[in-house]
C-alpha cells in the first residue's frame, strides 16, 4: 500500500499546453480520499508550485528547486533546504557572463533573468493566461551579477542555464563540471514546450542545465519528508519524466516515468504509462495505486 506519491509537475501532470487535465485531477482526489498524500516534487520555485498543488488539492507538502527545499502548505513554512550560497551563484554567473550564456537564477519567490527567452518565455506566456495568484514572478535585469551580490535573501534555489546549440551548451557544461560543491543536471535531449501565439502552436526548443548546491535532488528531500511522516521508501511512489526525477524514480517503492520521457528515463523507471498528453498520472495512480 502506497502511503505517499511524489509527482514531477512540467512534462508529467501538466500537459504540453501548462494544464492540469480533468482526468489526472479526479483521480488524484480518488487517491487523496484513500488517505494517500500528494506531494509535488519540482524544479520550480514554491510560488510556482503551490497554485498547482491547491488546483489538485495537494494541500500538505511541497517540493521545490529540485529538492532544495521542503514546503509545509498549512504552516506556510520552509522546514527543510539546501540553498546555494551567493559565492557559489556568484561565480556560476561570472562564468556564463565571459561565455555569453542565457541564465537565470531562482529564489523561492522570484525569477532573475536579462530577457525573456526559452524557459522563461514559456512561463512568461504563462504568465499571460494564469490569474494573479498563478503568475510566476519574472524580475528582468540588465546585471544579475550585482543584483545577487546585494542581495540580502538565503534561498537561492538554483541556476538554470539555456542554448539552442549544442555545442556551445556542451562547453559550458564541461566548464561547469571543474567547479567544487555544486551538482550539475546532465540532460542530453533538448528540452520542447508548446506555447501558445494567436490561434498557432509554436514550440520553444533548447538545450537546459540545473544547477544546485551538493547533494541536492528530488529524492534527498522525499527522505527527509518520510522521515519526517514515519513512512518507508517502499511505501513512495514516484512519477516524473526527466533527468531530475531519476533518483526519486530509482529509489522510490515504485518509480513510474509518463510516455513521452527519455529513453533512459524509460530504462531506469519501474513502469512507463501513457504521455502527459495522454494522461499518464491518472493512469499510474489507477494501475498501481488504486
Amino acid at each position: 500500500m502506497f502511503k505517499l506519491i511524489a509527482i514531477d509537475i512540467d512534462g508529467t501532470l501538466l500537459n504540453s499546453y501548462g494544464e492540469v487535465s480533468k482526468e489526472n485531477k479526479d483521480t488524484i482526489k480518488m487517491a487523496i480520499d484513500k488517505n494517500i498524500d500528494i506531494v509535488l516534487a519540482s524544479g520550480r520555485m514554491p510560488k510556482a508550485v503551490l497554485p498547482i498543488a491547491n488546483e489538485i488539492c495537494a494541500n500538505k507538502y511541497l517540493i521545490s528547486g529540485n529538492g532544495a527545499a521542503i514546503y509545509d502548505i498549512e504552516k506556510d513554512e520552509t522546514i527543510y533546504s539546501n540553498y546555494m550560497t551567493k559565492e557559489k551563484v556568484l561565480e556560476i554567473i561570472d562564468i556564463c557572463e565571459k561565455n555569453s550564456m542565457f541564465y537565470n537564477v531562482y529564489t523561492n519567490d522570484f525569477i532573475l533573468t536579462k530577457s525573456l527567452n526559452y524557459n522563461i518565455l514559456f512561463y512568461h506566456n504563462e504568465n499571460k493566461k494564469n490569474p494573479e495568484d498563478k503568475k510566476i514572478k519574472i524580475n528582468v535585469t540588465n546585471d544579475i551579477y550585482n543584483y545577487i551580490k546585494n542581495y540580502d535573501g538565503n534561498d537561492l534555489l538554483k541556476i538554470t542555464i539555456c542554448d539552442s546549440d549544442k555545442m556551445i551548451f556542451n562547453s559550458i557544461i564541461n566548464k561547469l563540471k571543474t567547479l567544487r560543491d555544486i551538482d550539475v543536471l546532465e540532460v542530453a535531449h533538448m528540452s520542447k514546450k508548446i506555447i501558445k501565439h494567436g490561434t498557432e502552436d509554436v514550440e520553444i526548443s533548447y538545450f537546459y542545465t540545473e544547477i544546485s548546491n551538493r547533494n541536492v535532488n528530488k529524492w534527498t528531500a522525499i527522505e527527509a519528508l518520510i522521515e519526517r511522516l514515519g513512512i518507508k521508501s517502499e511505501e513512495v511512489m514516484a512519477i516524473g519524466d526527466n533527468i531530475n526525477d531519476k533518483e526519486m524514480v530509482e529509489n522510490a517503492g515504485i518509480g513510474i516515468v509518463t510516455g513521452n520521457s527519455s529513453p533512459f528515463m524509460k530504462e531506469i523507471a519501474n513502469e512507463v504509462v501513457a504521455t502527459n498528453n495522454e494522461n499518464g498520472v491518472a493512469e499510474a495512480i489507477r494501475r498501481y495505486a488504486l
